[in-house]
């Protein structure tokens, strides 16, 4: 029991060390002030769609709701094999004043997602890239703030922050806090000059940086990871080209899952990648906390057979709750978002679920949009 103790933690505190070094990233990236500078950049925003009726209209208003010049942005939507109404929603959404195009995506790999966003970029009028999902809805500043941002930098690849429009319910604050901490990690991670993760629902960059990385080129056989893989290409050939743009007014929202079948599914598409990352840091990150969840997890089930003392449990449980609680406040504060409800049960649970997760992403299979993916 001794030795156990031991390794548990000794993982906990590498866990902790981590997780507090990307506390203080997270600080060292400035909140973005938007001035009112003259828009002048011409974006091309992305949407990949399969099946989308349901939350179209959404994003659809939040576009129509955008400050920005219409004549500086266009909206290109890739239809992948969609067999509902979403086509015919575009085409007849009232107050539609931007310019659009509808396009169906050409398969080439195994990523359906990687497939629609190269086929947008063959047919984009405009040099910046933003790509947003169907069922995200996005700030009326939101193309105001990356232009300003842009002007100012120079830069040709932005990350941005995604969060939930998460109810009360358990699910939905469970998957806040979820997302929470892992947009947390990506600010943190761009702070301490080691970034590896972005969301691709807010996710901006240029033709030409596109063409430079070869696009997709080296991955496309991974279903999924359309902007980590793209990010991380970025970073090890353009490190200076890459920036974190953190404001409130380019977040961009979208709606929680609403059953844990699907939480689970997405989980496994997003965590299958993780093997597959440029980035050694990421790797080994991935590797910690996953480490940090299987040593709560264990611990757990000793306790409960009487092979582990309760009281050290506690503390390991309590020590990881506490450096979780430093990245999960200051990203809440940043996104405008009260600390999640069910927060204690949330972080028992999380280590189990996650856990759950990782292991079936190396020998499993999941399913998104209707189709089987093989990991």
């Amino acid at each position: 029991m001794e030795i156990l103790s031991i390794v548990f933690f000794t993982i906990i505190i590498i866990y902790s060390i981590f997780i507090a070094w990307i506390s203080y990233g997270f600080n060292k990236v400035r909140l973005y002030e938007k001035e009112n500078s003259k828009p002048i950049t011409k974006f091309s925003i992305v949407v990949p769609f399969r099946n989308e009726a349901e939350n179209l209209p959404g994003l659809l208003y939040s576009f129509s709701q955008l400050n920005y010049p219409r004549e500086l942005f266009e909206v290109v939507f890739i239809d992948d094999d969609s067999d509902d109404e979403s086509v015919s929603i575009i085409e007849r959404f009232p107050a539609l004043s931007f310019s659009f195009q509808i396009i169906n995506n050409e398969r080439k790999s195994n990523s359906p997602k990687k497939d629609a966003i190269s086929t947008a970029i063959c047919f984009a009028k405009n040099d910046w890239i933003l790509t947003t999902d169907a069922d995200c809805f996005v700030h009326p500043d939101w193309l105001l703030t990356f232009d300003d941002f842009i002007q100012k930098t120079n830069c040709e690849m932005i990350a941005g922050a995604v969060s939930y429009d998460a109810e009360g319910s358990f699910l939905h604050q469970f998957q806040q806090m979820d997302l929470m901490s892992l947009q947390g990690a990506t600010i943190g991670t761009f702070g301490i000059g080691k970034p590896f993760m972005c969301n691709g629902a807010n996710f901006g960059y240029t033709k030409k940086l596109f063409a430079d990385l070869n696009g997709f080129e080296g991955n496309d056989g991974i279903a999924s990871g359309d902007d980590v893989f793209l990010l991380q290409k970025a970073i090890r050939q353009f490190p200076e080209k890459v920036h974190y743009l953190k404001a409130f007014s380019a977040i961009v929202f979208t709606k929680p899952l609403n059953d844990w079948n699907a939480l689970f599914y997405q989980r496994i598409r997003w965590a299958s990648k993780s093997t597959s990352y440029d980035s050694g840091f990421g790797k080994v990150l991935a590797l910690i906390v996953f480490a940090g969840n299987l040593a709560i997890v264990i611990s757990f089930f000793l306790t409960l057979f009487s092979m582990f003392s309760f009281w050290n449990w506690y503390l390991l449980f309590a020590l990881k709750i506490f450096v979780d609680f430093l990245l999960l406040y200051q990203t809440g504060k940043f996104i405008q978002t009260r600390m999640v409800r069910h927060f204690v049960f949330s972080n028992l649970l999380y280590p189990f679920f996650s856990t759950a997760v990782a292991f079936y992403s190396f020998f499993g299979k999941y399913e998104w949009k209707g189709r089987r993916f093989k990991i």
